[in-house]
C-alpha cells in the first residue's frame, strides 16, 4: 500500500468511502484485504470494520468476504493483535456466519472457534462480548454447528460470561447460551452440566430489560426438550419470581415469560399443577398473546381440574374474545385450539366454553374461505371436542340450522343424549321449533345420524313428530279438501 502515498487518516476515509459507495464487490474486497495486514493499527482496525459492515449488509456480501480469502487472516489476527482489532474481527466473523448455515461452516472450516473460544478469556469485556455474539451467531443455525461451538470448549467460558458485571456481556452470553440449547436435549444437557440454570435463574429479576429476555429465552430453549430438562429449570426456584415477568412494562420480557411457562406445562399434570398453585395460569389467562394461549391450552389438556383452574381464571371470554377479534390467524388458530383443550373433559367444561357464544365463531371460522387451512382444521378439532360433551342445548340448537353434515351428525347426537332425560328441555325443542328442523334433517338409513333422530323422535309422541314432518302440513290440507261433511 506504500504506493498509494497518502496519509493513515485518507487511508482511513477511503475504506468507509469504498466500504459503502463502491458497486464492485470484489474489488472492494482486493482492496480491504491488504490493509488487514497494514502496519498501522488503526488501519487495520478500520479496515476490518469496514469488512463487517459489508458482510452483515446481505449475504451476497458475506459470501464475497468468504471467497475473497479474508477469513484465514481475521483468524490470524485474532489470536495476534490488540484488543480494538479483535473486536472488529469478530464482528465480521459475527456478520459472515449470521447469514446461513453455509457460511457460518466457513468460519468453522478456517478455525475460528478456537479463537473464538480464547477471546472468551480475555481482559477485555468488549472483546468477549463480540467472540460470544459471534459463537452464538454460528450456533443458532443447527445442531452440527452447534455441537461444534460446544465441542470447541465454549459453553464453561460463556457460563462465567453471565457472571461478569457488565451487562452487556451478561446479554450476549445468555444469549449464546439460548442458541447453543435450542436445538436438542444433549446441546441443552452440556449447558446445564456446567451450571448455567442456576445463574440464570438468578438474573431474572434484574432490572435490564433486554438481559432479562435473553435469559427467560435461554431457559425455555433448555426446558422445552424434556420432562427432565423442564424439573431442573423448576427446582432452581424460578417460580414464583418468573410470574413478576407477565407483568413486566416490555412486551417481549413478558412473551418470552409466557413462552417459558408455556414451556414446562406441556411436560406433565404435576408440572402444570405447580404453575396453578403459584398463579401462573391466572397470569397467563391476562396475557392473551401466542404464548400465553398455548400455555393454557397445555395446562387443561392435562385434566379435569387443570382445565377447571383455567376456566375459574377467567380465561375463556378472553380466549373468546382473541377468537373474534385477533387479526392474525395463526393466533385465532391457536385460541381455537386452547378453548377446545378446555371444553373437551366434561359437560361442565363444555358449558363453561359455550356459554362464551364460543360455538358459532368456530363455526364461522372453520367454515370461512379466507381463514388459513390450519386455523379450519383447528376450528373443526374443538367444535368436534366441545359439542361432544356439551349439554347446553341453547347453545347446541343454532348448529342445527347452519352446520354442515359433518358438524351436524354430533350436534343432533347431544341433542339424543340430553331430551330423553330432560323433559323442559324436550318442551323448549318443540316450541322453539327444533324439532321440525330435525325432521327436516335428510340422513341415510342405518346410519348414525338416522339413529341419533330415532332417539329424538321417540321421546314425542307419534302425532306430534308426524306434526312436524315435511308434508304433513300438506296432507292434512288434502284431506280437508276431500273430506266430505255428512248431510244434514
Amino acid at each position: 500500500m506504500k504506493s498509494w502515498n497518502i496519509q493513515a487518516d485518507d487511508q482511513n476515509a477511503i475504506i468507509f468511502y469504498v466500504s459503502f459507495f463502491t458497486s464492485s464487490t470484489f474489488s472492494v474486497m482486493s482492496l480491504l484485504r491488504p490493509l488487514l495486514l497494514d502496519v498501522v493499527p488503526t488501519i487495520q482496525q478500520t479496515a476490518a470494520l469496514a469488512l463487517g459492515r459489508l458482510a452483515n449488509y446481505n449475504g451476497d456480501l458475506a459470501e464475497a468476504v468468504v471467497k475473497g480469502d479474508i477469513l484465514p487472516q481475521l483468524v490470524y489476527s485474532l489470536a495476534e493483535q490488540n484488543r480494538f482489532y479483535k473486536k472488529a474481527a469478530a464482528f465480521v466473523l459475527r456478520a459472515v456466519g449470521k447469514h446461513s448455515p453455509q457460511l457460518a461452516q466457513a468460519i468453522v472450516d478456517c478455525g475460528a472457534l478456537d479463537t473464538l473460544v480464547i477471546c472468551l478469556e480475555d481482559f477485555d469485556p468488549g472483546v468477549k462480548e463480540a467472540a460470544a455474539w459471534a459463537l452464538g451467531y454460528i450456533a443458532r443455525h443447527n445442531a452440527e454447528l452447534s455441537q461444534a461451538v460446544v465441542d470447541a470448549g465454549a459453553v464453561p467460558l460463556l457460563v462465567l460470561c453471565i457472571q461478569e458485571p457488565e451487562i452487556a456481556l451478561k446479554r450476549i452470553a445468555a444469549s449464546a447460551l439460548s442458541d447453543i440449547s435450542k436445538h436438542s436435549p444433549e446441546l441443552a444437557q452440556t449447558v446445564v452440566d456446567v451450571g448455567a440454570i442456576a445463574h440464570l435463574a438468578q438474573m431474572i429479576l434484574n432490572p435490564d430489560s433486554k438481559l432479562k429476555r435473553q435469559v427467560l429465552s435461554a431457559l425455555s430453549q433448555i426446558a422445552k426438550h424434556s420432562v427432565d430438562l423442564a424439573e431442573m429449570v423448576v427446582e432452581a426456584e424460578i417460580f414464583p419470581v418468573v410470574l413478576t415477568c407477565l407483568k413486566d412494562k416490555d412486551d417481549y420480557v413478558k412473551k418470552n415469560a409466557s413462552t417459558l411457562i408455556r414451556e414446562i406445562a406441556k411436560h406433565t399434570p404435576e408440572l402444570s399443577q405447580l404453575i396453578v398453585n403459584t398463579g401462573g395460569v391466572a397470569g397467563g389467562a391476562g396475557n392473551i398473546r401466542l404464548p400465553g394461549i398455548m400455555m393454557l391450552g397445555y395446562v387443561a389438556a392435562h385434566s379435569e381440574n387443570l382445565a377447571m383452574a383455567v376456566i375459574v381464571s377467567k380465561a375463556v371470554p378472553q380466549l373468546s374474545v382473541c377468537l373474534s377479534e385477533e387479526p392474525e390467524d395463526h393466533i385465532k388458530a391457536a385460541a381455537a385450539w386452547a378453548l377446545g383443550q378446555i371444553g373437551r373433559h366434561t359437560p361442565e367444561h363444555a358449558r363453561a366454553v359455550a356459554v362464551t357464544n364460543t360455538l358459532p365463531v368456530l363455526l364461522s371460522l372453520y367454515m370461512s374461505t379466507e381463514s388459513s387451512e390450519d386455523l379450519q382444521t383447528k376450528s373443526k378439532k374443538a367444535i368436534k371436542s366441545i359439542l361432544q360433551k356439551c349439554t347446553y342445548l341453547p347453545a347446541l340448537e343454532p348448529f342445527l340450522y347452519d352446520a354442515p353434515p359433518n358438524i351436524l351428525k354430533h350436534v343432533v347426537g347431544q341433542f339424543s343424549k340430553v331430551l330423553p332425560h330432560d323433559s323442559k328441555a324436550r318442551r323448549l325443542f318443540v316450541t322453539s321449533g327444533g324439532l321440525k328442523k330435525v325432521q327436516e334433517i335428510k340422513a341415510g338409513p342405518g346410519s348414525l345420524l338416522q339413529e341419533y333422530i330415532n332417539s329424538i323422535n321417540s321421546c314425542y309422541p307419534e302425532e306430534i313428530v308426524r306434526y312436524y314432518s315435511p308434508g304433513y302440513s300438506d296432507a292434512l290440507l288434502q284431506r280437508v279438501d276431500s273430506y266430505q261433511p255428512l248431510a244434514n
